[in-house]
């Protein structure tokens, strides 16, 4: 039997997510670095158009991980343990354009602001950070007022969260 996924067990799968997505990151990163080195350009900081074109390929990537992870069985590594998994609105596997739309949903608010923040003069290089953590939480927060406990994410992309559970 499903049941929808408490905030609880979200937390606890996106902690466990944020180690293969670190991992991802990193293997990203060393390819990046390789390629710029065979190119003989070791320095891509000082490459106007780098930084945003390397935003946008780590985004890419770690979500590459968790849309494959969704479309191949409902599940990214950090779902597993808590026997979570990602399904339509009708309770049937999620369409991939749905996951997509999860995806970005999830994260391109918070990447806006960060985004943005080159465009504003900011006193504290940290701010904008702290701008772009308080938008996602905005996100997961919209559960608290949603029928169904689902985070805005999971609402616009028509995507839920479930939980199976063992009827005895």
């Amino acid at each position: 039997m499903d049941r929808p996924a408490h905030l609880g067990w979200r937390l606890l799968a996106l902690v466990y997510d944020l180690f293969p997505a670190f991992a991802l990151t990193i293997a990203y990163g060393a390819l990046i670095t390789g390629v710029a080195a065979l190119a003989g350009q070791p320095d891509l900081s000082d490459l106007r158009w780098f930084k945003p074109l390397n935003a946008l390929g780590l985004w890419a990537a770690v979500g590459a991980y968790f849309v494959l992870s969704w479309a191949r069985g409902g599940q990214t590594l950090g779902m597993r343990p808590w026997a979570l998994r990602v399904v339509g609105d009708d309770g049937a596997p999620a369409a991939r354009a749905a996951l997509l739309k999860r995806y970005a949903w999830a994260t391109l608010p918070a990447v806006a602001v960060i985004g943005l923040a080159g465009l504003v003069p900011w006193n504290d290089a940290r701010l904008p950070f702290g701008v772009a953590a308080a938008v996602a939480v905005l996100g997961w927060l919209w559960a608290a007022i949603d029928r169904d406990r689902a985070p805005l994410h999971d609402r616009l992309s028509r995507t839920r969260l479930v939980r199976r559970v063992n009827a005895a």
